[in-house]
């Protein structure tokens, strides 16, 4: 496998759990238009959504204007959609349609909703019959929608050609997301011959309109000289952007840079503080750098209770670490006690 081709790979597999920065993935399992949906649970686990309020709980403050009418450009149903009044969203889309069987906006909203089952049944092939009305009525985040759904083969028979017909309508209208995506297409090819540069165009233009996966891909290109001249220097600085936009597997990246100096200066107290980040949002490979750190005090004050409670947790999510198992071992019965209630307070919050 070349690089390149083992690149493009990498785009679209999961985070292996070994500590290498070629192995983590910034490929997002599922793109909104809108936005993460505010549930307590992510999608897929239905029987977990929180109760469905109605209308009138919706924050008045969202969709008054200062004298107390309604504000004239108020988005009732995206601003629902926000605060995870689903039912009240559904309701304020189909009334914008009622007057307006044109909004492509309100119907590529309906379709995320049916899309996630968010105060709807979860049906796929509904969501694809509405982002398809959207992209008549020419709605850009419809079109990305749309792609998705073709690309994933959720709703619709797989369609790569389809779905890059839908990611390059998007990105003439210059949507990050679609030109991410038309990077990744470009990587992948046709399983044969791939176009690193034509990826590079396309991460580039959609890292300048802010999104974070294309960051941390151009990141990793920059950093493995593919399609482009390397400069580890710039693929530190791109990756710490798509980091800082909360890119999980950037910051796991980014501690690995700063730790050892590549691309910038060695500074293990800025890799500590990337690698509890996003050992806070449990990623094993973090976890057991942040607990490798605690236990060595290099970059943290020393703290062998912190350090091995993110052993037991990296551990228990199949990562192994040999030299944190001895360091186990030397554990007071008082420590490991300590660890214990680390990981319960922890597990529980």
């Amino acid at each position: 496998m070349n690089r390149r081709l083992a690149l493009a790979v990498l785009l679209g597999v999961a985070v292996t759990g070994r500590p290498a920065v070629a192995q983590t993935t910034f490929v997002p399992t599922q793109t909104s238009p809108f936005g993460t949906p505010s549930l307590s649970q992510m999608p897929g686990a239905p029987e977990e959504k929180p109760s469905l309020p109605g209308p009138i709980d919706l924050p008045e403050q969202a969709v008054r204007s200062k004298g107390g009418a309604p504000a004239a450009d108020a988005d009732l149903a995206f601003g629902a959609y926000q605060r995870g009044f689903y039912a009240t969203a559904m309701r304020e889309a189909m009334k914008r349609l009622a007057a307006n069987p044109e909004d492509g906006a309100a119907m590529t909203l309906v379709g995320e909703l049916y899309a996630q089952g968010l105060g709807v049944r979860p049906d796929k092939a509904e969501a694809v019959r509405w982002y398809a009305l959207a992209v008549a009525a020419g709605d850009t985040p419809a079109m990305l929608a749309l792609g998705l759904a073709r690309m994933h083969g959720e709703g619709v028979t797989q369609d790569r050609d389809g779905a890059r017909a839908m990611f390059t309508a998007a990105a003439t209208r210059d949507n990050p997301g679609a030109l991410f995506y038309l990077g990744l297409m470009a990587l992948q090819g046709n399983g044969v011959a791939s176009d690193a540069k034509l990826a590079v165009d396309d991460f580039t233009r959609s890292a300048q309109g802010g999104n974070a996966e294309a960051q941390y891909a151009l990141g990793l290109m920059y950093r493995s000289g593919d399609g482009v001249e390397r400069d580890d220097g710039h693929a530190a600085s791109l990756i710490r952007e798509a980091a800082d936009a909360d890119n999980i597997a950037a910051m796991v990246d980014f501690g690995i840079m700063s730790f050892n100096g590549i691309g910038m200066g060695k500074d293990e107290a800025l890799a500590a503080r990337y690698f509890i980040k996003a050992a806070s949002r449990n990623n094993a490979v973090a976890q057991d750098r942040a607990a490798r750190l605690y236990v060595a005090g290099r970059g943290v004050k020393k703290d062998v209770v912190e350090g091995m409670k993110w052993h037991v947790l990296a551990n228990a999510a199949g990562h192994k670490d040999a030299w944190l198992d001895d360091e186990m071992r030397k554990l007071t019965p008082e420590q490991r006690e300590a660890v214990d209630r680390a990981v319960r307070r922890y597990v529980g919050s």
